[in-house]
């Protein structure tokens, strides 16, 4: 789960004008995020490309748990087919289940 940074990382606009734009991308590399100050304002966010992939995939994780919750909310235990009886149907066995390979989730 990504941690609140605080917004005390920021950086001048200036700066860029003067040429530190490398250092200022290497720093942001490093500590994850800079706000970079525009008239004593904050202008805009700077996110290393590690911060912000898990920024997206925490975003992604949140939309999913929100569908998982409304599917569950609209979820009737009448209306549901016990594992036991799919695998009746299928004719698959639980040894069969048992012998198979474990699946890996991301």
């Amino acid at each position: 789960m990504l941690q609140a940074a605080p917004l005390n990382k920021t950086v001048p606009i200036t700066a860029f004008n003067r040429g530190k734009a490398g250092q200022i991308f290497s720093e942001v590399k490093q500590s994850g995020m800079a706000v970079v100050i525009k008239n004593n304002t904050p202008e805009c966010v700077l996110l290393s490309p590690a911060q912000y992939d898990a920024l997206l995939e925490e975003l992604s994780d949140m939309h999913l748990l929100k569908l998982a919750e409304e599917r569950l909310r609209h979820l009737y235990p009448q209306e549901t087919v016990p594992f036991e009886e799919v695998c009746k149907k299928a004719g698959i066995s639980y040894d069969v289940l048992d012998d198979m390979d474990e699946a890996e989730f991301e």
